[in-house]
């Protein structure tokens, strides 16, 4: 889509899907809950060059409390799935009854390929990986600790405490993955020395629902990580900025950006990698930094910036699934 009329369509098509879905009594997966998603993302989809940012206010709003309906439907979707598969007496063995683990296979295979092309000899494979925002199924973490980091020790951080009992209870039997996935109850702003200690950090998209909420969670990283370090950042580009928060890697102050990928396909989320830069921040106390501008963080160089249109193997993915990957 490209003409002002089109996008103007475009706009009044998201305008009533969110009209509908504002209006369910619940967000459990469901039919209908089902049907109106899958109509959100197919029209989110194909490529455009709207941009977001210049829309009037009313449509802003909109579009802010869309993706936070999203990511409640995320949460329903998750625990669903997660309290089934508790269920049995191995419930990693029973994983293929999520209807998109497949697309987590490929999805984890895509973001080991990426990590591994950016990967400094001296920390590679990592020894420590953290994923904020891990849900009730922490699929991502699960899938990359059994078939491609299979040494690596996986911290996954949830402020919900049931969202982490629940995780929990599935790995529990397994005598690997129960040794190397941790599971921490806090919000990720009270974590302060501990994020040193990790070599990736991925940050769940919807993590910060909003532009500020997202900004302070990454310059808050910024000042606690290790110089040299991976955050991996979900974002969203065109018109599937509709379903998830935008992230501009200009606004990486501190990381330097190595690469922003772009689906060109029907995997919603854009990737953006980053390595912590040389230079370590420091606003004093750990609370102070949430009220300074991000103006105030250093700048990123970004040398080995590339903007890429990536076609990955994800396809006839709906909004559902790929709510569910950024647990």
């Amino acid at each position: 889509m490209g003409s002002i009329q089109e996008h103007n369509i475009l706009v009044e098509k998201v305008c009533q899907i969110y009209d509908k879905i504002s209006k369910l009594e619940t967000l459990k997966p469901s039919k209908n809950v089902d049907t109106l998603f899958s109509e959100l993302v197919l029209t989110c989809i194909p490529p455009s060059s709207i941009n977001i940012l210049i829309l009037p206010k009313h449509i802003q709003d909109i579009r802010s409390k869309l993706i936070r309906l999203c990511g409640k439907a995320e949460g329903h979707l998750e625990a669903h799935f997660s309290t089934l598969l508790a269920s049995f007496p191995n419930p990693l063995h029973h994983l293929d009854l999520f209807p998109y683990y497949s697309n987590y296979l490929k999805l984890s295979r895509l973001e080991y390929d990426i990590l591994n092309e950016h990967n400094s000899t001296q920390s590679w494979p990592p020894k420590r990986v953290a994923f904020v925002g891990s849900g009730p199924l922490p699929l991502t973490s699960i899938v990359l600790a059994s078939y491609h980091l299979k040494d690596t020790t996986f911290h996954n951080y949830d402020i919900d405490p049931l969202a982490n009992s629940m995780a929990s209870c599935l790995v529990a039997p397994d005598p690997d993955l129960s040794q190397r996935m941790i599971f921490h109850t806090t919000d990720i702003m009270d974590v302060t020395d501990e994020l040193k200690e990790f070599d990736v950090i991925f940050l769940a998209a919807l993590v910060g629902m909003d532009n500020e909420e997202k900004l302070k969670v990454v310059q808050h990283l910024a000042v606690y990580m290790t110089p040299g370090s991976i955050l991996m950042l979900r974002s969203a580009h065109g018109a599937r900025a509709f379903l998830y928060p935008v992230v501009d890697p200009q606004d990486l102050r501190g990381f330097e950006v190595l690469s922003v990928f772009h689906p060109g396909d029907d995997v919603i989320n854009s990737v953006v990698i980053s390595r912590k830069s040389p230079i370590n921040l420091n606003f004093g106390h750990k609370h102070h930094h949430h009220q300074l501008g991000i103006e105030s963080i250093i700048p990123s160089s970004c040398k080995y910036c590339e903007f890429q249109m990536f076609n990955n193997p994800l396809n006839q993915m709906n909004i559902i699934e790929e709510l569910a990957i950024d647990e």
